[in-house]
């Protein structure tokens, strides 16, 4: 197990995710379960095996149920006894292992962009490096490796790669691994895809703007052109839930045993 680790995970929340409607009509995307956890939770137990356990959650639609979430974590993943009548008489009687997680809950607006998430939350990143995904995918990634390739290049930003998928921004990179040209979500396309679990330089925050900045519009295309955004490529498993089928594939997986991205 690794040590905790200061640098801030920003984890994007507010979508709609209009494609999973049958789930997202009553509930915020990354707050649809795999196995009984809401995906969110997935996801901060993957940066958590690796000591990373700063989390900001950048709320917007539906936000005030993450935030309920975390209230009440203790009530719903322990078994406890309360006294009625008396305050201060809940014992609980087992444990979880999340009991060093620091979550900052922020609310950047129900019509922020994934840009205008990540500038919203600005005052609560006080590192030199910090860390973004997205609330909707799953990886095994091995965020160490992530971390210290980004120390090595000394660029503003790391993206991670993955392998295509049409509906998603496509990467090209030198044989270094620099971005040498970033489209979002091309009708056709080869080699690695944007699959987020980003490192960035907090400089990077100067890139973006409040309100419907598109992260993967202009910031990306700024440090492209710039030279400043390099591709982490990840060979392994990789999964986002943008679909209901996709939904159901993850949930199979972590039924049958075999979730590949539970790596804690």
């Amino acid at each position: 197990m690794f040590t905790k680790d200061k640098m801030k995970v920003v984890i994007l929340c507010g979508g709609r995710g209009t494609r999973l409607k049958e789930e997202t009509e009553f509930r915020p995307k990354p707050m649809v379960t795999i196995g009984g956890k809401p995906i969110l939770w997935h996801i901060m137990k993957i940066y958590a095996h690796y000591g990373f356990k700063d989390f900001i959650l950048s709320l917007g639609y539906k936000g005030e149920m993450i935030k309920e979430y975390f209230l009440n974590y203790e009530a719903m993943n322990n078994d406890f006894t309360v006294c009625l009548g008396k305050h201060n008489t809940i014992k609980f009687h087992t444990g979880h292992k999340e009991v060093d997680w620091n979550v900052t809950l922020v609310d950047t607006g129900e019509a922020a962009g994934t840009g205008g998430r990540i500038k919203g939350v600005e005052p609560y990143i006080d590192t030199d490096m910090f860390m973004a995904t997205y609330g909707d995918g799953v990886s095994n990634v091995n965020i160490r490796e992530l971390v210290e390739f980004h120390k090595g290049h000394g660029r503003i930003g790391t993206m991670t790669g993955v392998h295509p998928a049409s509906r998603f921004g496509e990467v090209k990179t030198s044989v270094t691994g620099q971005i040498e040209h970033f489209h979002e979500k091309p009708q056709v396309g080869e080699g690695l895809i944007n699959g987020g679990f980003f490192v960035f330089q907090r400089k990077f925050l100067d890139y973006l703007s409040n309100g419907d900045c598109i992260l993967e519009a202009e910031p990306l295309r700024e440090l492209t052109q710039g030279g400043e955004l390099m591709a982490y490529r990840h060979d392994g498993f990789w999964q986002c839930v943008d679909t209901y089928r996709e939904l159901e594939l993850l949930n199979t997986m972590w039924k049958e045993n075999n979730p590949p991205w539970k790596v804690w």
